[in-house]
């Protein structure tokens, strides 16, 4: 079975956010069950709820994000075709660091998959800032008024919104890596 692969000129749908939905997690679980069963030749960890839809009581589009943890992208090219049964489409956004799917189609999305790396910096990033969200309420709330701002900047813009929530995000890890740095006790010779 051939993989799809999505098209560049693929019209999307326009940014809505919504209320967090407690259903999300519940959503995230069957999905993982699924994955987990075409996948599992591939992964070498447990399957990650990362995005919003991660972070109990934020605002967030409806698309449950996931990530999967593989050892390297070469040996995980045939995972591509694995999946396509579960209807996601793969998308060459950002190969160099992920293989990437949008289901069920590019132009309507209720799920996002994102093969990624277990040694990688963007599968520790993307864990570290989800699990901040989720314990610094501050935080999340800063980041629901951030978002709902470039949704309506970008409405019809996804790449763009999602690039200008980069330097929040940057911020974001910067402090939770000045925490850890600061919970480190000084050792002097």
């Amino acid at each position: 079975m051939k993989f799809t692969a999505a098209a560049d000129s693929v019209h999307e749908e326009p940014i809505f956010l919504v209320d967090y939905d407690p259903a999300w997690p519940r959503l995230f679980e069957e999905e993982r069950t699924a994955l987990e069963a075409v996948l599992r030749r591939w992964l070498i960890g447990p399957i990650e709820h990362i995005g919003s839809t991660a972070v109990p009581g934020l605002t967030a589009k409806p698309v449950i994000d996931i990530m999967a943890p593989v050892r390297d992208l070469a040996s995980s090219l045939r995972a591509r075709e694995a999946i396509a049964p579960l209807d996601y489409v793969y998308f060459p956004y950002r190969p160099d660091v992920m293989h990437w799917f949008c289901k069920p189609s590019p132009a309507r999305r209720t799920h996002h998959l994102h093969l990624v790396p277990l040694d990688s910096p963007l599968w520790s990033e993307r864990l570290l800032f989800r699990d901040y969200l989720r314990g610094s309420p501050h935080a999340a709330a800063e980041y629901a008024g951030l978002k709902a701002a470039l949704a309506e900047e970008h409405r019809h813009d996804r790449e763009a919104y999602t690039d200008a929530k980069g330097d929040f995000v940057i911020s974001i890890l910067e402090r939770v890596r000045r925490q850890a740095d600061d919970a480190w006790p000084e050792t002097t010779p």
